[in-house]
């Protein structure tokens, strides 16, 4: 485990049986320094900086960067393995964000796919995948055997989405005969045990009940976070609002590829480009991201049209397209955020600096949000599915806490340290 024993974020797991080895995840840490190379945050791995024909994949859990985003600064191009989804919205974002995304998930890549329970072999490794329930979407935990060993890795998972009863099958009928698993603990420090997060629906109803309110609505929340998207989709439609969703986030709906996902044409639904994505479009040239959505979009004047009961999908750089509204927009306004609180904390960060651009404007900052991770309860009830031999932390602040809540079969291991499942 080269990364993620004592932080959460920026995972990478090593695996080695026969001479073959597999990664699961390279993870960008959340804490990495801007101004740092990003290669330079690669860990020790031979056939991540030069070819090594014994490193065979990296296999990806799910779409957050920091599981994958190291995987573009590698020196070295190595087959990644991951849900078709995820490679299908990775793809869709590539335009619109600033890190890179892996050129292992251009168009013509034909590696093998996770899909649940559905079961790949990659060199002496059996892998399982196991579809979850997480903020990302197509998000897998993951069953590796070899040698006659096998390791459960839970990724990022939780109970209280809205895909909630992947976690309650994962519970009757666990992968069997577990010899190590590796388990995240983001909640281990935020909660207490008997404590819960919000529900997804739960977040809905809070929705419900600020959107009934007269005046413009900003939310911020990730475009990837599908679960959050259709929350307020499903919040706009009930208050009698309309979602407006900029051509980012209707990308990576699209990308999912699931029809019951929120798409335009859709009643309480409109299409706006704002000015930045306007000038990223015209400097790459990517007219043919427009088109889709050229029959339901709204332009400023419409937008204006539509404030008082619109609720938007937002984010810092739409400042300036509210700025544009008519003048009596910002003085209704208000906006709520539905990211981790922490990015909140960080003063020197994008959502500090939105918090002062939105003061300077007169617009508080309201959060509405729930945690991707589990509980602490739900977690002892996955630990006592599963039961493995020996159970060890991973991609948690608080790894050493984590006897007292589940139990004498935790075993401690260290960042770099090479050990027998």
């Amino acid at each position: 485990m080269h990364r993620g024993t004592r932080e959460i974020g920026g995972t990478c797991v090593e695996l080695e049986c026969a001479s073959a080895r597999l990664l699961l995840d390279l993870g960008l840490p959340l804490d990495a320094d801007p101004a740092l190379d990003p290669a330079s945050l690669l860990p020790a791995v031979p056939g991540l900086n030069k070819a090594d024909q014994s490193l065979y994949a990296i296999v990806l859990s799910h779409s957050h960067a920091d599981h994958w985003g190291l995987i573009p600064h590698a020196g070295s191009p190595v087959r990644v393995v991951a849900g078709a989804a995820t490679r299908r919205i990775l793809r869709a974002a590539a335009p619109f964000v600033p890190r890179s995304i892996p050129a292992q998930f251009g168009e013509l890549d034909d590696g093998p796919t996770l899909a649940d329970r559905v079961p790949i072999t990659i060199g002496p490794f059996r892998i399982t995948p196991y579809l979850v329930d997480h903020s990302a979407y197509d998000a897998y935990a993951l069953l590796i055997e070899a040698g006659g060993r096998r390791l459960f890795y839970s990724g990022d998972l939780r109970a209280h989405g809205r895909k909630g009863a992947l976690f309650e099958r994962l519970l009757r009928e666990p992968p069997p005969a577990v010899d190590a698993m590796l388990m995240e603990g983001s909640s281990l420090g935020r909660l207490m045990p008997g404590q819960s997060f919000p529900t997804e629906g739960e977040i809905e109803e809070r929705f419900v009940e600020r959107l009934r309110d007269p005046g413009f609505v900003g939310v911020c929340a990730s475009a990837q976070n599908i679960d959050r998207v259709v929350s307020l989709y499903r919040a706009a439609k009930r208050t009698g609002r309309t979602l407006v969703l900029d051509l980012y986030a209707l990308e990576v709906l699209r990308a999912t590829g699931n029809p019951n996902i929120p798409a335009p044409g859709w009643p309480n639904l409109a299409v706006y480009v704002p000015q930045y994505q306007r000038r990223q479009i015209a400097r790459s040239e990517r007219f043919d991201l427009l088109a889709p959505y050229k029959p339901y979009r709204i332009y400023p004047e419409g937008l204006s049209e539509l404030a008082p009961r619109a609720v938007m999908l937002f984010r810092p750089a739409m400042l300036r397209d509210v700025d544009a509204l008519s003048s009596d927009v910002w003085p209704t306004t208000r906006v709520i955020w539905s990211q981790w609180e922490g990015y909140l904390k960080d003063e020197t960060g994008s959502g500090a600096k939105l918090r002062a651009e939105l003061a300077s404007r007169g617009v508080g900052l309201e959060v509405i949000h729930t945690s991707g991770h589990a509980s602490i309860d739900d977690l002892k009830r996955l630990v006592e599915a599963v039961q493995p031999r020996a159970l060890v932390p991973v991609h948690t602040f608080a790894g050493d806490r984590f006897t007292e809540h589940f139990g004498p079969s935790v075993t401690r291991r260290a960042d770099g340290e090479w050990w027998p499942v």
